[in-house]
This record gives structure tokens, C-alpha cells and sequence, in this order.
């Protein structure tokens, strides 16, 4: 890590109890929420590291954060004091455009994203690695009564990331066939929807080891060696979707060859380049489809399939002084599936 991020981390690791510095003031329509568990996100990399050239420091990281109410604004009557509730990748926006009326929030131009961004107040957004967190209630998540806190935290990223564009693109379609690429945090996570939704689910790994997890573990239907080519023309147009969350930089044509007829292949990574043959498009009707993550309402309904469907992400529980050895093994990508800090029980 980068010295200012790994000071920062240090003083909250040694911090007091009371951080409520870090956060604004609580507003007519604000919720202050008791953090007790954040997700370690590779995001909490890229700004503490300044990959994107665009840190502002001192960065407080963390946007897959849940909680406990402690404070509500005389506006914000959705939520009372004790409720467990959940703050995802972006805490704002200007609440009027067209994207903001259709609670598609994250499209908004005037987003505010979690850490690292501008708040209403002018101020810097700080995430979830700290004791608390004020946000607008429009923003806060209800998790469900009897959803585990700690396995709740992954769903307001890597959860909702691919839970909105396969609701988007239909793909909660039983008896359909889905390609899931990778298997990191994101990836183990569109298996678990996929199976929950009754998808027929074939794992595409470039590594042998990940075989037992994918189909003992996580229940995957098919495993694949992306490298082996005879595994991977064994599949030709037998897929209906495919979900891509490989970020490092890959060939293209070969999973398009998988797809079906309409088939579609949605890309949540974030590889350098996209290069593809129009053959893989044009010959089978095929589309490929970008996304991000979800919006407000979406991100409530995924938290309620979650709880009724008893989807709970595979996570390693870890405390706050841990949180640098997380961050270099998330970039080793040694971690079954997703770091969450106790924050609770390790901070405050």
C-alpha cells in the first residue's frame, strides 16, 4: 500500500471508539449508522493506492458497509434506531434527473460515491473503514430480520454488481444455461444467483485448483479450464448468458463461440481492452453488455431474494489490523471469496 493509505489504516486500527469525526453532521434526511462490518473490496485498492491518479488523502475506504441505526433525521421515518441496515457503492446523487427518478441512482452525473467522492456538504466521502458512517436514508439498505451481518456486507457490491444486470438481461430464467468467468468475489457470487435462480451453471477458470470449490462448494453444474481448448469447443453454442468478471486482460472470441443464438455475455470486470471478431456478434445474433452496479430499489429487492433464498456469500471474517494483509492478498487473489472486517468486535 501507498504511506498515506497504510497511516491512515494504522490510526484507525488505534483509533478510540468514537470516530464520528470522519462522518458529517446528522441532516433532516440522514441515517447514523454504527458500522459493525465492512467488505474489503479491490476498489479499496485502487484508491488507496492512487491507481486511478485521483486519491484524495487522507482515504478512508470501504462500501460494502452494514450496521445498526443509532441516529435518525426527523425526515428520514423509514428507519428507527436498532434497525440493521446496509450502505452500498454510492451514498448520493442529485435526486431529480431522469436516472434518479427511475432509481437507476449510480447513472446520475451527480453521484456520490461512498469513499473518495464529494458529499452534499462539500466534503470527502469516508467509508466503512471506520465506527461510523451518516447518509442519506435514500441511500440505506433494511437488512433482512435473521440475515447474517457479516455475510450481508459482500451483497452491497459484488452482490448487487451482478445481481443487476442478470436481472436486467433475464437471466433468472430456469432451466437456462449461464457461463460464469472467474471466480473471485464477483464471480462466486453470480453462481450462487444463478443457481438460486435455477440456471444450469458451468464455471470458466483459468486455474485446475478452483474445480473442487466450484462444483463441491458452490454447486456449479460444469467446471472448465479456460486454456484447455478442447473443454471450452465442447461447450460451442450451448450457452444462454454468460456473466464475466475477469478483470485481467483476456480473449473474447472464444466465450462468444459458447453463447447460443441471441445469446448474451455481460462484462462487469475491467480488462484493459475488448477485442472480438464482429463473426461472434454478427453469426449468432450474440451481444455484449457492460455494467456496474444498482440501483436503490434493486439493491433492496436483491437483499430480500437473498434472505428468501438463503444466498449467503462465502467470506473470511477478519479484524481491522489485518486489513493491509487483506488488501496485498485480494491482489494475490488468495481469498475464498470475500474479506469482511469485523469492525464491531475489532474498532470500536
Amino acid at each position: 500500500m501507498c504511506l498515506e493509505s497504510y497511516h491512515l489504516i494504522g490510526l484507525i486500527a488505534g483509533a478510540s471508539s468514537n470516530l464520528l469525526f470522519f462522518s458529517r453532521s446528522v441532516g433532516a434526511d440522514d441515517v447514523s449508522i454504527k458500522i459493525k462490518y465492512c467488505g474489503v473490496c479491490y476498489a479499496d485498492v485502487v484508491w488507496t493506492k492512487n491507481l486511478h491518479g485521483d486519491s484524495m488523502y487522507p482515504v478512508v475506504p470501504g462500501h460494502e458497509i452494514v450496521g445498526v441505526v443509532t441516529t435518525t433525521g426527523p425526515n428520514a421515518g423509514g428507519f428507527k434506531v436498532g434497525d440493521h441496515v446496509g450502505v452500498g457503492t454510492f451514498v448520493n446523487s442529485c435526486m431529480e434527473c431522469q436516472h434518479c427518478n427511475d432509481l437507476r441512482e449510480i447513472f446520475c452525473p451527480k453521484s456520490a460515491y461512498t469513499f473518495n467522492s464529494i458529499d452534499s456538504d462539500g466534503t470527502v466521502t469516508k467509508g466503512g473503514y471506520s465506527s461510523y458512517i451518516v447518509v442519506h436514508q435514500r441511500f440505506c439498505y433494511k437488512i433482512p430480520d435473521g440475515y447474517p451481518l457479516d455475510k450481508a456486507a459482500p451483497l452491497l457490491c459484488a452482490g448487487i454488481t451482478v445481481y443487476s444486470p442478470m436481472m436486467r438481461h433475464k437471466m433468472n430464467q430456469p432451466g437456462k444455461s449461464l457461463g460464469v468467468i472467474g471466480l473471485g468475489g464477483l464471480g462466486h457470487m453470480a453462481v450462487k444467483f444463478g443457481k438460486a435462480f435455477g440456471l444450469k451453471v458451468t464455471v470458466f477458470s483459468t486455474s485446475e485448483s478452483k474445480k473442487e470449490e466450484a462444483l463441491n462448494i458452490l454447486k456449479a453444474d460444469k467446471f472448465v479450464l479456460s486454456s484447455d481448448k478442447q473443454q471450452m469447443m465442447s461447450l460451442t453454442q450451448s450457452l444462454d448468458f454468460i456473466v464475466d468478471t475477469a478483470s485481467g486482460d483476456h480473449p473474447f472470441d472464444p466465450y462468444m463461440d459458447l453463447l447460443k443464438v441471441e445469446g448474451v455475455l455481460i462484462l462487469v470486470g475491467f480488462p484493459s481492452e475488448i477485442k472480438l471478431s464482429p463473426r461472434s456478434l454478427n453469426l449468432g445474433a450474440r451481444s455484449i453488455a457492460g455494467s456496474i452496479t444498482g440501483g436503490t430499489k434493486e439493491t433492496q429487492e436483491m437483499l430480500h431474494f437473498c434472505a428468501a433464498n438463503k444466498v449467503y456469500p462465502e467470506i473470511e471474517v477478519i479484524s481491522i489490523s489485518y486489513v493491509n494483509e487483506a488488501l496485498q492478498r485480494l491482489i494475490d487473489r488468495d481469498v475464498k471469496y470475500r474479506f469482511v472486517i469485523d469492525v464491531g468486535n475489532s474498532l470500536n
